[in-house]
């Protein structure tokens, strides 16, 4: 089998980290980003035969085509990534319709999308894997107050982009797991 991996949103934040270590493990990463400039600068940084696409995960046929040129120029994806996400947080009585369509479209539909796009592939091939991200501290929650958050997670500390990845590549190197929810939050959920 293929070690291609695409990493939506791979050009910051979580999926930078899970395509730095993605490409340490010796897989060939599809870094795909909104901004082709900076997605192409984190292929640049990764070495090797990594190569950069840019896509509007919200956008179908933007998706579709980006899975053609992957397959193109890389090879079956059978590693699939969703670390593409926007964040409007704010309280719903304050929050524009346009934001939330927003945040629906990237962070639902996106997924959803790219999702469609790799299972194409990952059944013709019978087998591949599939992670989507959830919340951690990057620059999209820099905003939040730190402080009071942090007494709430037993380790004392926010997650950092690295422990996800790690989680990711267990993931997806775990071919008898499926269908599973890991949760990387440093104990928050045994406070709740």
């Amino acid at each position: 089998m293929n070690r291609v991996c695409a990493v939506f949103g791979g050009s910051r934040g979580i999926g930078k980290a899970v395509a730095q270590l993605m490409a340490r493990k010796g897989y060939r990463v599809a870094i795909i980003a909104r901004n082709l400039e900076v997605a192409k600068a984190t292929a640049g940084e990764l070495g090797g035969d990594h190569l950069a696409f840019g896509c509007d995960v919200a956008k179908e046929h933007d998706v579709q085509n980006t899975f053609r040129e992957m397959e193109k120029h890389l090879g079956q994806v059978n590693f699939l990534v969703n670390a593409a996400g926007v964040n409007r947080d704010s309280l719903l009585v304050r929050t524009e319709s346009e934001d939330i369509v927003s945040q629906l479209h990237t962070n639902l539909l996106g997924s959803m999308l790219t999702c469609k796009a790799a299972m194409r592939t990952m059944i013709q091939q019978q087998g591949g894997s599939i992670v989507n991200i959830g919340f951690i501290h990057t620059d999209m929650t820099k905003h939040l107050k730190e402080e009071h958050l942090k007494q709430n997670i037993p380790l004392g500390r926010f997650g950092e982009t690295i422990d996800v990845a790690h989680a990711v590549v267990f993931l997806l190197e775990s071919p008898y797991i499926t269908g599973h929810v890991l949760v990387v939050d440093g104990g928050l959920q045994l406070t709740i």
